[in-house]
């Protein structure tokens, strides 16, 4: 049924579809120019909070509401390179970070180079804290939302740091 619960879920996105009709609108609030249709705001269905894109023909008559950007310019890629700056600031090893990225480092340094235990556990320890950090400042901000994951996840904070 279109626009129903899904009973399976595909494996993965390709990586163009992706970025195409997902991470892009989701940071712009755009969706591209693809012929015959120019680039378009993404129409939202606002209920149930907080909205579903409205998709089919139509589906700006449909909308009530539209996304607004949330970090215009950012791009998955983008992302590599913020995860791979924080992970530099943290001190990890570069045969973490490597394996992390997807890279394959050929030098022979890396031949005798292998991830440990504690390497994970350091970056995770990072990384934790980091997030855990994020979540305080948005709590500083205001204790609850309306967006349901994020709520859950302040309430859970909330109560660990009671």
């Amino acid at each position: 049924v279109r626009g129903g619960p899904v009973s399976q879920h595909a494996a993965h996105w390709r990586r163009n579809g992706f970025a195409t009709w997902l991470f892009t609108p989701a940071v712009s609030g755009w969706y591209p120019k693809k012929a015959p249709q120019e680039a378009r705001p993404v129409p939202l269905l606002g209920e149930p909070w907080p909205g579903v894109p409205a998709r089919g023909r139509g589906a700006s008559d449909r909308a009530d509401a539209c996304w607004l950007p949330i970090a215009k310019g950012l791009t998955p890629h983008g992302l590599r390179h913020t995860h791979r700056t924080v992970m530099e600031d943290l001190g990890t090893e570069k045969v973490l970070m490597d394996e992390r990225m997807g890279h394959i480092d050929g030098s022979v340094s890396a031949r005798y180079a292998h991830v440990t235990p504690g390497m994970r556990k350091r970056l995770k320890l990072g990384l934790t804290e980091q997030w855990e950090a994020a979540l305080d400042a948005r709590l500083a901000m205001s204790p609850r939302s309306p967006v349901s994951v994020l709520d859950a996840l302040l309430r859970v904070r909330r109560e660990a740091v009671k």
